[in-house]
């Protein structure tokens, strides 16, 4: 900000905003955030995800969907686990704006958004202890070792939804049953749509192979040979360890579950979606029930586009049923907040940090990221894409030689955030192993409290620093929290307004703890602006944080220790918020309490 503050909220004004009463938020459903339209898209799609209101007859009925759908010109792929329908459009199109305008003028239809195509979130270019620094370097590795002595994953299955996995021997005896949810027999190159073998197939493409971008030009640019991107992403997590070859994985004692989303020219929002739910112990039509269900999800892959409902309602359930969703930011240099599903709620977002503990040059930043990771450099920033000149600074993990079909398995260096994602994974499983208790929410808690600075640089925020395992962990010992509740619904704060509150409601007897932790990851533009409150089931009010008129720094994530051993702990309590100045705006992007 420029000059001298704005004036202030006069006393009386404020007391009287602090002291109004605010219905709760569960008196009201929340509004659905803004939609992916075509206007969004740089990109083609083939279908649609159109989600019926409950209650209508196309909610429950096939024959009332495909009438509806057939009556807009269009015909039904499927339905969806979630209950919405996949609408086929004919072909691939950058602009369906007046079917998606039909269904939004539908009083039957919920919402309406494109199945788009995400792509794996790794710049894939070309094994063994001594090259893992990310795991053990003093300046910018994740301190792993020093966790291991107190866990080392074990009883903790982490789904990995990506291209599926290729045999590697670093990984025999970590692979429980998965699945092969790609619905699309020509993209998935196996001859069938869905099936239990998560087998990867390849993910090569010709130039031009996958259409072509906004600008008309091919995609991709140039040929590609087939990634491996899931095997990849799984040695890190729990490749074995201690087995004399090979690299060590962070997690070594924790299974993969393997399930395919990715193949040729990418994987479909509605296909990702269900393998959320199926990996986290829901219940997807036509798919035999998941007998090991995951209790840590990793995703390295998205695309440019606001959080679907779709992505939201899939990850909202895995949530709700215990597992913690660790999502890669990306790997455009950009906000993270355009990309998802990094910028859903309720996920860990992933930044990249290299080798000297700088954001990596590719990496997504902004607000909306919670913790950085290493995702490795294997060239520099002004070096030619595509091209490796650094591999020694890279992330080393299990891989395949073959360029297209499977071939002999090898270790190489990757980067990106696709590589970030799974050290905080596994450091997850590290968690849960320990203290099977853990909500997703003190998962995500614990890892941002214990993370070290940035030993680096990075500009647009990288969340709450590096993640370092061995405090995390230890943190565990010292201050175990229990009764871990969170709210990541966005609510947005006015400027030089009323205060407005967040509300998280607890069912935990007894009193709450001396030591009370609220976390608070506020966006704001000044946030000298703010004044932020705890409010007990009672209407007492504990002060978190005082306006000031000298703080001019972007946003508030800090975790506050609050003395509520009076307060009893069951019932609804609020985070309250107000802006005392004008001139700058911001939203409560989640809050975390612990009271216990």
């Amino acid at each position: 900000m420029n000059g001298l503050r704005r004036t202030s909220v006069c006393a009386a004004a404020v007391s009287a905003a602090v002291l109004s009463v605010v219905s709760p938020v569960s008196a009201a459903p929340a509004q659905i955030q803004s939609q992916p339209d075509s206007t969004q898209v740089n990109r083609p799609f083939e279908r649609l995800i159109v989600g019926y209101k409950p209650g209508t007859a196309e909610a429950s009925s096939d024959s009332a969907a495909s009438d509806d759908v057939r009556g807009k010109g269009k015909s039904v792929h499927r339905r969806m686990s979630s209950g919405a329908v996949v609408v086929d459009l004919g072909a691939k199109t950058a602009n369906a704006d007046n079917t998606i305008q039909a269904f939004r003028n539908d009083p039957k239809v919920a919402y309406v958004e494109p199945d788009l195509l995400m792509q794996p979130f790794a710049d894939p270019n070309d094994t063994e202890y001594s090259r893992q620094w990310d795991l053990f370097e003093a300046t910018a590795g994740m301190n792993v070792p020093g966790a291991w002595g107190s866990t080392t994953g074990a009883g903790v299955t982490v789904a990995v939804i990506d291209t599926g996995y290729v045999t590697h021997s670093d990984l025999a005896g970590k692979v429980v049953a998965g699945y092969d949810f790609v619905s699309d027999s020509a993209r998935a190159r196996d001859n069938s749509g869905r099936d239990s073998n998560p087998a990867d197939e390849g993910d090569w493409v010709a130039r031009g192979e996958c259409g072509t971008d906004a600008l008309g030009n091919p995609v991709p640019a140039a040929d590609q040979a087939s990634s491996w991107h899931g095997t990849h992403v799984a040695g890190t997590i729990a490749a074995a360890t201690n087995n004399g070859k090979g690299i060590a994985g962070i997690a070594y004692d924790a299974k993969i579950q393997p399930l395919r989303v990715l193949a040729k020219c990418g994987g479909a929002t509605s296909d990702i979606a269900d393998a959320i739910t199926w990996a986290s112990g829901g219940t997807v039509s036509g798919v035999p029930a998941n007998t090991t269900p995951a209790k840590v999800i990793n995703m390295s892959l998205g695309g440019q586009s606001s959080c679907s409902t779709t992505y939201q309602n899939a990850i909202n359930g895995a949530v709700n049923r215990g597992t913690t969703v660790v999502v890669a930011a990306g790997n455009s240099n950009a906000d993270v907040a355009n990309f998802t599903p990094a910028n859903c709620n309720g996920v860990i977002a992933v930044a990249a940090t290299g080798r000297e503990g700088n954001k990596a040059f590719y990496s997504n930043y902004g607000s909306r990221v919670d913790i950085a990771a290493p995702g490795g450099e294997t060239r520099r920033g002004t070096d030619t894409p595509g091209t490796v000149t650094t591999p020694e600074n890279g992330i080393w993990s299990t891989l395949n030689a073959g360029a297209t079909t499977p071939g002999a398995e090898n270790y190489k260096p990757y980067q990106g955030t696709s590589m970030a994602a799974p050290h905080i994974a596994g450091l997850a499983a590290l968690l849960v192993a320990k203290k099977p208790s853990l909500t997703p929410a003190q998962v995500k808690d614990l890892i941002k409290t214990n993370s070290r600075p940035l030993p680096g640089t990075c500009s647009g925020g990288c969340g709450a620093g590096l993640a370092d395992a061995a405090k995390t962990v230890a943190a565990l010992d010292s201050t175990p929290p229990s009764g871990g509740l969170e709210n990541t619904t966005d609510v947005a704060i006015p400027d030089r307004g009323a205060a407005i509150t967040s509300s998280i409601t607890s069912t935990l007897s007894g009193n709450a703890s001396a030591t009370t932790k609220v976390g608070v990851d506020i966006v704001h533009t000044y946030r000298g602006d703010l004044v932020i409150d705890l409010v007990a089931p009672d209407g007492t009010a504990y002060r978190l944080k005082n306006s000031s008129s000298s703080d001019s720094a972007d946003n508030v994530v800090a975790t506050y220790t609050v003395n509520a051993s009076s307060e009893v702990a069951a019932g609804t309590w609020k985070l309250r918020v107000q802006d005392v100045y004008s001139g700058d705006t911001g939203y409560i992007n989640s809050w975390n309490l612990t009271l216990r």
